[in-house]
């Protein structure tokens, strides 16, 4: 029973490393990049592994679409309406929406990422708050909860030629990102080449991902590409290799897709495969409504890809119930260890039962009657 608090105990406590991002031995020089701001962080933890001018507020032109596809993805996204005539009349890039057509949530989310079409931005805005206005409000709510303390949006689409007020930073950009990854279909979206739209009455079109980091940097998840007179060329993406996940951001970079590329080379180079080893790999776990009175449960070490190979500021959380009902099958998933870093958990070791634990009224097997007869024995 005192194993068994103690276990407990551990299973209660959270160690907490930093409540706030921290810099990942940050190097301003080691890699000549063409942007004026430009950032890596690793997804996981939101540390900084790389930072040039990464706080400076700069419009971000169409990478604002990541805002808009975040805030559409908490909607229904397959419930069919049809697009607002006035909202799809915008400058620019376009999904090729016309009067008429016939749309999901989710179509616009493809419309958004992959050509960058202001046209589905502003028909998400009116369908989701009504007007384009309210739907800005959104967008600044949003950022406010998620901590993005220098961005302001004016637009859902990114066209900031007549405002000074539509602007962000590298790293506010970067940890947008960050958080809209955690959505399946999120990736799911920025990883599409191509994709058929069909609009309805016998109207389609097929539309391709402007992202060209898909077709030949290693490991890329996909991103968002934008484009103004103001801004210049922006680039958000995401990449992932030998199981460590990267975001990188430039801002006003000619040479953005070679920025990136030679970043995520740099980078992952410096990332190592550790093993992760449980303080507690064994567990007995009341049982009620079996024969037996505990169950047997044990997890194992897991590898992961960490910055210099550094175990540095990990820290574990055991996560179980304090009791189970049975019948409990061999294998069965009883709890989890947590490896935690900044706050987010960066690998995971199941606990899983050793052996079933039987209903009262179900056959003892030979391991529990040795069990149950040296209990009875001592």
């Amino acid at each position: 029973m005192k194993r068994f608090l103690r276990i407990f105990a551990v299973a209660l406590t959270v160690a907490v490393t930093s409540l706030t991002p921290a810099s990942l031995s940050l190097d301003v020089s080691a890699v000549g990049v063409s942007a004026k701001a430009c950032i890596v962080i690793d997804a996981d933890t939101g540390e900084i592994v790389y930072g040039k001018n990464e706080s400076e507020r700069l419009p971000m032109a169409s990478t604002t679409k990541i805002m808009s596809t975040l805030i559409a993805l908490d909607y229904d996204l397959d419930e069919e309406f049809t697009v607002d005539p006035d909202a799809i009349v915008v400058e620019g890039s376009s999904m090729g929406l016309k009067e008429g057509y016939k749309v999901t949530l989710r179509k616009l989310c493809y419309g958004m990422m992959l050509p960058s079409g202001n046209d589905a931005a502003n028909a998400t805005a009116v369908r989701i708050a009504g007007d384009i206005d309210s739907f800005v409000e959104m967008m600044n709510q949003k950022a406010k909860e998620l901590g993005l303390k220098n961005t302001h949006f004016v637009t859902p689409s990114g066209l900031d030629d007549y405002t000074d007020d539509h602007y962000s930073t590298a790293y506010d950009m970067a940890m947008l990102m960050k958080e809209a990854l955690k959505n399946k279909t999120f990736r799911e979206i920025i990883s599409t080449k191509t994709i058929t739209v069909d609009f309805g009455g016998g109207n389609s079109n097929t539309i391709g991902n402007s992202n060209k980091l898909l077709s030949y940097c290693k490991g890329i998840i996909g991103g968002k590409t934008g484009f103004t007179d103001k801004a210049k060329r922006c680039l958000v993406s995401a990449c992932e290799r030998d199981g460590a996940t990267l975001v990188c951001v430039t801002l006003n970079a000619p040479d953005d897709w070679n920025d990136h590329t030679s970043l995520y080379n740099q980078y992952f180079q410096k990332y190592k495969s550790v093993t992760l080893t449980p303080s507690v790999d064994s567990f007995k776990l009341p049982v009620v409504g079996a024969k037996t009175e505990y169950v047997s449960a044990g997890c194992e070490s897991v590898k992961r890809s960490v910055f210099d190979g550094s175990t540095d500021g990990i820290s574990e959380c055991i996560v179980m119930k304090p009791f189970y009902y049975a019948p409990v099958k061999k294998g069965e998933l009883m709890g989890e260890v947590q490896f935690i870093k900044n706050s987010e958990i960066i690998a995971v070791s199941p606990i899983t039962a050793s052996r079933d634990a039987l209903e009262n009224d179900e056959e003892l097997g030979l391991l529990d009657k040795i069990e149950l007869f040296f209990k009875n024995l001592f």
